[in-house]
């Protein structure tokens, strides 16, 4: 009985899951020079600019000291940069032409990942599995 109930723990599925998407979306955007992680974070800076590190990493469910390190790595790549105002306050991060470049190039491969797992998952579809895991992640 012990096995059945860690062969159904949430907690391991949800992990094992989640490692597993990352491992396939990592593979997938290689060829880009960016990670998953680092794509998300590209992403929310096109789609949802001026964020402050705080919101971006509440927004991404990441440490901030992973989304710190992930902005680190992205500047020095030159994909992503910040610019003090005239009060020598930073600016919230910004895609470079480079990033936003590498980033449009990016998201096709992205949308056919998408576009495999959502073939892969037919019981239950992929709408079933991701409105799912946004009820788990509104909890």
């Amino acid at each position: 009985a012990m096995q059945d109930d860690f062969d159904i723990c949430l907690v391991l599925n949800t992990r094992m899951a989640a490692r597993t998407v990352t491992r396939l979306a990592d593979r997938r955007l290689r060829p880009f020079g960016v990670t998953a992680a680092q794509f998300n974070i590209m992403g929310m800076l096109v789609s949802r600019p001026n964020r402050s590190i705080s919101e971006m990493a509440s927004e991404l469910a990441m440490e901030r000291t992973t989304l710190s390190r992930n902005l680190a790595l992205l500047e020095r790549k030159g994909l992503i940069a910040t610019e003090a105002t005239a009060e020598g306050k930073a600016r919230p991060f910004a895609l470079t032409e480079t990033g936003r470049a590498a980033f449009d190039k990016a998201v096709p491969e992205w949308r056919r990942s998408i576009a495999d797992l959502r073939l892969a998952l037919r019981d239950p579809n992929y709408e079933t599995v991701i409105n799912g895991l946004r009820t788990i992640a509104r909890l």
